[in-house]
C-alpha cells in the first residue's frame, strides 16, 4: 500500500489543469518601487487596490528624489539596489536615464505638484490669501521650516530673495533634512513651514493653511520610470500605466496631486 501512493498521488496531479500547478510551484511577481515622499500618499492609497486586481505584490519605500544622502534615489540605483520602478521628480528622472539607472522608453508623466503653507494643530491660520498679505506673514513668523528638497531650495533660494525678504528671513527659517516638515510643526518647534501640498498631507498634528500665492508658486513635475535592473520590466510598465491612467486620477489629486492623465 505504501508503494501505491506515490504512484496514485502523481496520477492525480497528472490530471490538475497546468495553471493551477503553475501557480502553485511560482511566487507572484514582487515590484519593488522606490517612491519620492511627495508621491507615496497617492501610491499607498492605490496600491492595494492594484494588488488585488493583478496579484502582483507592491514593496514601496520612500527615497528622495535627488541628493547625495545614501537613501536617495540615484545613490541607491548606482550601487545597483534592486528595484523595479522609480517615482520621482522630472529632474531626478533625467539624471537617471542620462546614467542608464533607467529606461528612457518607460517613461510617464504622472502628477504636477505646488508648495503649501502649514501650522501646527491649533494655531490660528495666517492670512496668505494675497502676495501683501503672504509677504507680511512671512515677516510676522519667529520661526519658518522648508525641506532639503527641490521646493525648500525654490523657498529659500528664489521665493525670498524674490520677495526681497532673504535677509529679514535669515535667521528665523531653517532647512530640515531626514524627516517631514509636518513632523517639525507638530512638535512645535516652527510657526510656519512650507513643503509640497501631498506631502503635507500625509502629516498629523498640523494644518494646512493652503497653497503660496500664484505669482510665486512653483510646479513640481513627478514623473515614473521602469529601472534598467528590473527583474519583471512588464509589470513594471503596467503598473506605470495604471499610475498614469484615469483610473488614478482621483487618487491623485485627493492626495495633493494634480494629475497628468494621458
Amino acid at each position: 500500500m505504501k508503494k501505491l501512493l506515490p504512484w496514485l498521488l502523481g496520477g492525480a496531479l497528472s490530471f490538475l489543469p497546468l495553471s493551477l500547478l503553475h501557480a502553485a510551484t511560482t511566487k507572484p511577481v514582487q515590484l519593488t518601487v522606490l517612491a519620492s515622499s511627495a508621491t507615496m500618499g497617492a501610491f499607498q492609497a492605490l496600491s492595494a487596490d492594484y494588488e488585488k486586481r493583478t496579484g502582483v505584490r507592491l514593496v514601496a519605500e520612500v527615497a528622495p528624489s535627488t541628493g547625495n544622502l545614501p537613501q536617495a534615489i540615484p545613490e541607491r540605483l548606482a550601487r545597483q539596489e534592486m528595484a523595479d520602478v522609480v517615482l520621482l521628480t522630472r529632474q531626478g528622472l533625467d539624471r537617471l536615464i542620462k546614467e542608464g539607472h533607467a529606461d528612457a522608453d518607460s517613461r510617464v508623466e504622472l502628477a504636477k505638484a505646488f508648495i503649501a503653507m502649514a501650522v501646527p494643530q491649533g494655531v490660528p491660520k495666517p492670512d496668505i490669501s494675497t502676495l501683501e498679505s503672504f509677504r507680511q506673514t512671512l515677516l510676522d513668523a519667529s520661526s519658518i521650516a522648508y525641506p532639503d528638497s527641490s521646493s525648500g531650495l525654490y523657498v529659500s533660494r528664489v521665493l525670498f530673495n524674490q520677495m526681497h525678504l532673504t535677509e529679514r528671513l535669515q535667521d528665523k527659517s531653517r532647512m530640515i533634512s531626514n524627516e517631514p516638515v509636518g513632523a517639525v510643526l507638530a512638535r512645535g518647534e516652527a510657526q510656519l513651514g512650507f513643503q509640497q501640498l501631498s506631502e503635507l498631507k500625509q502629516a498629523e498634528g498640523i494644518q494646512i493653511v493652503g497653497l503660496i500665492p500664484d505669482q510665486v508658486q512653483q510646479m513640481t513635475l513627478y514623473c515614473g520610470a521602469v529601472t534598467t535592473y528590473s527583474a519583471h520590466p512588464a509589470d513594471a510598465k503596467a503598473l506605470l500605466d495604471y499610475l498614469a491612467s484615469g483610473e488614478a486620477a482621483a487618487a491623485l489629486r485627493k492626495s495633493g496631486l494634480e494629475p497628468v492623465v494621458r
